[in-house]
């Protein structure tokens, strides 16, 4: 969360090139007008999807909005946020200070532990849980209705949080680790038990990061759309997909509005959190006194390892057993096939070259011009991170079957651009990180010696954040090979991808033939992990 915001953040360059690059000069439009172009691509869905909207009768709308099964769809969606985020809180930040400031044996090796279930996509572990455990899952036909079954609102509850709390846990154990804990001792010191030490002063200092890491995983949670679809659960994201295919577009067009403005909400409640992040920072991070645990330690040992092994060990075991059997007539569509994977990548390769391109005029007039112009083209690309997947499809439908009929027929151009409008903010973000570690003295070097701004772009810039925009284009690679919803609605008739298939075989109740997919994308996931710590640095203290 904290580097998301320090990639958006505009950080003002020295005067000399701040003032230059304001000037109207070709280069300086140029820029301009590319970042406005890219914009501008970004945000034309969304506006498409208003204009739809409005196409619909006004008594139509109403009937819509107003009616029953929006109102249940509405209060299912708000409740799964709201419960994801309260578990993830109750999970995240025990972690976080278990591993922070306790004398937790190894405390390294449990970070990890508990960090890992965030690599994983939640529909992964949706489907692994629902056919052991869900109705008409194995253990059900096993036992009957002996055993709790995981489905419905309860279950995808239960799985999204499983793999969200790692946002809270992230975000508050970087609070805990930067905070101040002397002045936890000096609490302690005037007889303030541990429990109102932590209520009177650890809490207030890194309240914000919990808030931070559970704004992340409600506005996931209200997002996400193939465990609540895999689990049967009546909220917005899975609802506008079942209107779609059942071509009732105007249904799915206004549901996907109301979604919209949920998140808007969740957005602006984040941007103030921001604010108080930003104006609550202490003095600096100063070691404390650490907090014994006893003989409790062997019981969060086991706490950690409990929820490591369901979180990791579990899908994982699942999926090898359904490897290795073959029970039931086969069903040929389904049987694994290495061109899904090469489909996959290829259109993930693709997502990630136009992404890169798309980025890189934008992170470059963002980071060297401190304008509000070039801030607010900027933050224009982050709509569609913050749009849901399923909502970005819909919108993209409607382009397509309206507007560009031949590109939806040939479909792999619209599914790219799809990609690149979820996931462009991950490149802009390290592009132009990268881009404000350029040395200024080196370029103005550059120019004394007549080389002219292309040249020095070339020979001096480009090299400069070739790591960031290569990171950028692997984020988004790797992001692309897992999104599901865009996939299901763009992809060409065909064209299975690893997700696809997984989709059809949770559809067909038919769960071993998602076993190889879903494993290599578990195996893709961790090496996003891999390429965020490497981002970070590569340390977890």
């Amino acid at each position: 969360m904290k580097s998301l915001k320090n990639a958006v953040d505009t950080t003002p360059f020295p005067e000399a090139v701040t003032e230059r690059l304001e000037r109207t000069d070709p280069w300086v439009v140029a820029l301009g007008g590319a970042s406005a172009f890219v914009a501008l691509l970004v945000i034309l869905p969304m506006f498409w999807l208003l204009w739809q909207a409005s196409t619909v009768e006004l008594s139509r709308t109403y009937d819509l909005l107003l009616s029953p099964e929006t109102a249940r769809i509405t209060v299912n969606s708000i409740g799964l946020m709201g419960f994801v985020t309260l578990f993830s809180i109750l999970l995240g930040v025990p972690l976080a200070v278990l591993t922070t400031r306790t004398d937790l044996p190894y405390p390294r090796f449990w970070t990890i532990v508990a960090a890992l279930p965030l690599v994983i996509p939640s529909y992964i572990g949706a489907i692994a849980f629902t056919g052991m455990f869900g109705s008409g899952g194995e253990i059900d036909s096993l036992f009957g209705m002996s055993v709790p079954r995981i489905d419905g609102l309860s279950g995808a509850t239960f799985i999204i949080t499983l793999y969200t709390y790692p946002y809270v846990f992230l975000t508050t154990r970087a609070a805990l680790l930067s905070m101040d804990s002397s002045l936890v001792d000096a609490a302690r010191t005037l007889n303030a038990g541990p429990f109102e030490a932590f209520r009177r002063v650890t809490f207030p200092q890194i309240r914000p990061g919990i808030a931070a890491g559970a704004l992340l995983a409600g506005l996931y949670a209200i997002s996400d759309f193939g465990t609540p679809a895999f689990m049967r659960a009546s909220v917005f994201t899975s609802m506008i997909y079942w209107e779609f295919s059942n071509f009732a577009v105007e249904y799915a067009a206004l549901l996907a509005l109301q979604l919209i403005a949920i998140v808007a909400i969740v957005l602006v409640i984040e941007a103030g959190i921001g604010r108080d992040e930003d104006a609550s920072g202490g003095v600096g991070a100063k070691p404390g006194t650490t907090i014994r645990l006893g003989r409790w330690k062997w019981p969060a040992m086991g706490f950690i390892s409990a929820l490591g092994t369901i979180t990791l060990v579990v899908p994982v075991a699942i999926f090898t057993n359904w490897l290795f059997r073959s029970e039931g007539d086969p069903i040929p569509s389904l049987e694994f096939e290495w061109g899904f994977a090469f489909n996959s990548v290829r259109l993930a390769l693709l997502a990630a070259l136009v992404a890169c391109l798309f980025a890189l005029p934008v992170a470059y007039y963002s980071g060297r011009a401190n304008s509000l112009v070039s801030r607010v083209l900027e933050r224009a690309t982050y709509i569609g991170f913050a749009v849901p997947g399923i909502v970005i499809g819909l919108a993209l439908v409607f382009l397509g079957t309206r507007t560009l009929p031949s590109l939806y027929r040939q479909g792999v151009w619209l599914l790219v651009f799809a990609y690149v409008v979820r996931f462009l903010p991950q490149a802009v973000g390290t592009v132009r990180s990268s881009v404000l570690q350029v040395d200024d003295k080196t370029i103005e070097a550059a120019r004394t010696l007549n080389a002219g701004r292309i040249e020095t772009f070339r020979r001096i810039t480009l090299p400069a954040i070739m790591p960031g925009l290569v990171a950028g284009g692997i984020l988004v690679f790797l992001t692309t090979m897992k999104e599901l919803p865009v996939t299901l609605m763009l992809q060409p008739i065909g064209m299975d991808t690893l997700v696809s298939i997984i989709w059809d075989a949770q559809d067909a109740l038919a769960y071993r033939y998602a076993a190889i997919p879903s494993l290599i994308l578990i195996l893709i996931s961790g090496l996003s992990m891999l390429v965020l710590l490497r981002q970070e640095g590569g340390e977890i203290s």
